[in-house]
């Protein structure tokens, strides 16, 4: 993630009117109670905490650093998705592209039926320049890995492509040469139908210590735990339907609690990763997140390592996606379909 806002089971998901004045954002908001989507019936697969934490240590110390000036450590890196990837059953791809005079690749996978319409659900595997990136972003990583091993035993009724981007950091953090500005505008250019996008970023750090939350402004304390032991699901207020739906998936796995924000694209961490290149793009999508920079105080340091991070919750956050990715594919209702 680079430089995350934020209702809970009973979402109350907030719309933020942002003003930008000389000392910062300031944020206004309503609360506004939303019906629950339906949402199909899930019983995720088992997920292993050992084999996640078993990635982020790989990812964290084996391929470290994994910034734009080791293009041959993001080489590695994306060969050890691609491997892990195919080994889960996913017919894997590449994406490579030149930038400053090297070479880098986004890595695909895709999984079920080769349908008309297709999810796409991604992760940058990069690091923040001196961070080993344990949580930002080898926790995202991390749980598409896993993610891929549950869709390769339970396939998708529709396409899912699992996404591994490159440069999501700066200094190519909302360029061009970002890895997933690469991957949305080909999508685009090609005519490809996407009915969501979901980032994975930063989904590994938790506390119950008190004031271990913070927010971008204040007036979400009103709203919001001021403990980070939730994940959050973050969206622009016009898609407030997907927001929901991605939110009560996840909440409704058990052991974990999700709260949701839909909030104008100008409150500070709403496009902090991935997900805004879709929005670039025209396409639907959101931010599966344990808020990053505003939890975790090792975010761009050297202290994001493998050992300060939740396995146990983060194997929950990847079966909440599974369950996701599944209400997400569903047909529409015979009635919906038929209009």
């Amino acid at each position: 993630m680079s430089a995350s806002w934020l209702s809970s089971r009973r979402p109350l998901v907030l719309g933020a009117v942002v003003g930008l004045g000389v000392m910062g954002a300031v944020a206004a908001w309503q609360g506004q109670a939303s019906p629950e989507p339906v949402v199909p019936p899930c019983t995720p697969g088992k997920v292993d905490p050992e084999r996640l934490k078993a990635h982020v240590r790989t990812l964290s110390e084996t391929f470290h650093p994994r910034d734009h000036q080791h293009p041959d450590n993001l080489e590695r890196t994306a060969g050890y998705l691609a491997d892990a990837l195919a080994r889960a059953g996913g017919r894997v791809s590449s994406e490579p592209y030149s930038t400053g005079g090297a070479s880098y690749r986004n890595v695909i996978a895709t999984f079920g039926p080769d349908s008309e319409e297709r999810l796409v659900i991604g992760a940058h595997y990069d690091a923040a320049q001196g961070a080993p990136g344990a949580d930002d972003n080898a926790s995202g990583v991390a749980g598409l890995l896993e993610l891929a091993a549950l869709l390769g035993k339970h396939p998708p009724p529709m396409r899912v492509d699992l996404v591994g981007y490159t440069l999501e950091e700066p200094p190519h953090f909302r360029r061009s040469t970002m890895g997933s500005k690469v991957h949305a505008r080909g999508l685009r250019e090609q005519g490809v139908k996407v009915r969501a996008m979901l980032s994975l970023e930063s989904i590994g750090y938790f506390s119950e210590a008190p004031d271990s939350q913070r927010y971008p402004v204040a007036s979400l304390r009103l709203r919001y735990p001021t403990q980070g032991h939730f994940i959050a699901v973050v969206g622009r207020t016009d898609e407030r339907a997907l927001v929901d739906t991605v939110h009560q998936t996840l909440g409704a796995t058990g052991g974990l609690r999700s709260e949701s924000l839909a909030a104008p694209r100008a409150l500070k961490g709403v496009d902090f990763s991935d997900h805004a290149s879709f929005w670039d793009e025209g396409y639907p999508a959101v931010m599966v997140t344990d808020t990053a920079l505003f939890r975790n105080p090792h975010y761009h340091t050297p202290q994001d390592t493998w050992d300060t991070l939740d396995y146990e919750r983060m194997a929950k956050v990847v079966q909440g996606v599974q369950c996701a990715v599944g209400a997400l594919a569903a047909p529409p209702p015979a009635s919906t379909a038929a209009r």
